[in-house]
């Protein structure tokens, strides 16, 4: 690339899933209501959660800190794309755009230690259930969600640094409807080696690491059902896994699948329409995959909801007339 090229840059172009302007009204429309559905359906579990003692153990601890992550993952990406539908503008600022890949890489990281930690507790629980009690202890749970939080803050802020580093020329345009780091990669003109090297170290790393913890865990608790004697022990045991089972499979698939058709096809936009499903759709769905399932959820979120009806109007009585 020409050194005369190279500019100062203050915003980039999101070109988003679609540029045919009928589609737009129909696309605001859609994840408006994902997001909604979202956020309240994370709120709520968080809210039951903490509403009701009986849930105040590791398993709801670690679920409770996901759907918190859930939220602001989809809170990094989804309003800044229902405002540029809204105004029919595609900008966004360089430090928006460095802002988004902070916060988009460390709640997406932070997503898949979460699912590793939660892999971690049903095993201890299936597999060591006499001692689940000494072993997950609060201070445990604890240190292991705030370990995660130190880990996935210093992986982005690192990325994040090397991303300032680079130079951008005049083509800055991103085929995504968010700033994803490799996209920002890609449309830079100085040399990206080190930021690429980082990026598939980093990935390996913080991605692999996890996932074959997870695997792990799961080889160890599929052995442990597999010696149980009790029909009904086993039934038990792999029902305390299967919600767990399916957001790690949904999560890991759908992430997977997004990268490996993108590096089979080189298409970015059918790689951004693919990022949906983990960055939207996955988040949306993790609330239902572990309430359906879950009595003990299911209930909570009962006593909740009859509690905010019937306690909600005196609430307002009283401070009405203090």
């Amino acid at each position: 690339m020409e050194p005369g090229n190279i500019t100062r840059v203050s915003e980039f172009l999101l070109l988003g899933l679609s540029e045919e302007p009928g589609l737009q009204p129909l696309l605001f429309g859609l994840f408006l209501s994902m997001y909604l559905v979202t956020v309240l359906g994370n709120l709520l579990l968080i809210l039951a959660v903490s509403s009701d003692p009986h849930l105040h153990t590791p398993m709801y601890f670690f679920l409770s800190n996901l759907s918190f992550v859930d939220i602001c993952f989809t809170s990094t990406t989804i309003p800044k794309m229902l405002v540029n539908i809204q105004t029919q503008s595609k900008v966004i600022t360089y430090e928006g755009c460095i802002t988004q890949v902070y916060f988009l890489m460390l709640f997406a990281v932070l997503d898949v230690f979460l699912l590793t930690v939660m892999a971690y507790d049903r095993f201890v629980a299936i597999c060591h259930p006499l001692h689940y009690t000494v072993i997950m202890h609060l201070q445990l749970c604890g240190l292991l969600v705030l370990v995660s939080w130190i880990t996935c803050i210093l992986n982005s802020l690192l990325h994040s640094l090397l991303v300032l580093r680079l130079s951008f020329c005049t083509d800055l345009e991103i085929p995504h409807f968010f700033c994803e780091l490799n996209q920002m990669i890609q449309v830079a003109c100085s040399d990206a080696f080190l930021n690429n090297m980082m990026m598939y170290f980093a990935a390996l790393l913080l991605g692999g690491g996890p996932f074959a913890g997870i695997l792990y865990s799961y080889s160890r608790i599929v052995s442990c059902i597999r010696a149980m004697s009790s029909a009904r022990g086993k039934y038990k045991a792999f029902s305390a896994c299967v919600s767990h089972l399916l957001v790690v499979s949904l999560f890991y698939c759908t992430l997977l699948g997004v990268y490996l058709s993108s590096a089979a096809t080189h298409n970015a936009r059918s790689s951004a329409t693919a990022s949906v499903i983990y960055t939207v759709i996955t988040p949306m769905l993790n609330p239902f995959i572990y309430s359906l399932r879950n009595k003990d959820i299911k209930q909570a979120l009962k006593a909740f909801l009859v509690n905010i009806t019937i306690n909600g109007p005196i609430v307002l009585r009283l401070n009405k007339y203090p």
